[in-house]
């Protein structure tokens, strides 16, 4: 019989459970990540079996206890300590929730001494090289710029309306909300073009981020691709 554990703890804990756990004896078993609906943020759970544990309890009632440790309420970008120097075989995990969330695992250890696999290069793309992170702390910058310029630009909108429609009587209470809520929507017309710019603007630092990863001569033919459809979307809009 599998007993669960869960142990929830926060980002600044992940390596010292882990180290505890290691001294333990504790064996890893998988890891993954989730998306949280209710709040965008995300969930990592690291799984593993104590292995001393187990095999007192197996030797006692044929049970052993799976340990779960439990990240919650992380931003897509926080900076997430690998814990691939205490366990390797978390890499393709580790890099499984870069590739598929966009997470932002740090210091991963990916040469493994012949131990699981070597790998030779700066691929794949979840190796956080000096220039991924500048690029990555880049366009961080630009979005919550982007962000924090439209909500300024929504509150002093609703802020002027408002004044305007207090000289109204009692009555026009109405007016006075409808007066709000114009400019209120034309502000948030604002505020979507913003987002759009920043979203533009991130996506652009991300792929600028991989290509700088990328090994010379592959980034040059990427790049040269990007350009030819780019060049394909313009001749399309003006036909």
């Amino acid at each position: 019989m599998q007993k669960a554990i869960y142990t929830t703890a926060g980002l600044d804990e992940l390596l010292s459970h882990v180290q505890a756990l290691k001294g333990a004896g504790a064996r890893f078993v998988q890891m993954h990540a989730e998306r949280c609906v209710d709040d965008g943020s995300y969930r990592l759970v690291y799984t593993f079996i104590n292995v001393r544990a187990a095999q007192e309890h197996i030797a006692q009632d044929g049970s052993y206890a799976i340990e779960n440790l439990v990240v919650e309420g992380i931003d897509r970008y926080q900076e997430i300590p690998s814990i691939s120097s205490y366990y390797p075989a978390v890499f393709p995990f580790e890099n499984e929730a870069h590739d598929l969330f966009g997470l932002a695992i740090t210091d991963m250890q990916i040469d493994f001494k012949g131990f699981f696999y070597q790998v030779s290069t700066a691929e794949p793309m979840s190796v956080i090289t000096p220039e991924v992170k500048a690029a990555r702390e880049k366009a961080m910058k630009v979005r919550a710029a982007a962000e924090a310029k439209a909500r300024k630009a929504v509150a002093e909108k609703a802020a002027a309306a408002a004044a305007a429609a207090g000289e109204g009587a009692a009555g026009a209470g109405d007016a006075a909300g409808a007066a709000v809520a114009r400019p209120a929507a034309a502000a948030g017309s604002d505020a979507q073009h913003d987002e759009a710019a920043a979203k533009a603007a991130l996506k652009a630092a991300e792929m600028e981020a991989k290509l700088a990863a990328m090994d010379p001569e592959k980034a040059a033919k990427v790049r040269a691709a990007l350009a030819a459809k780019v060049v394909r979307d313009k001749q399309k809009k003006e036909a």
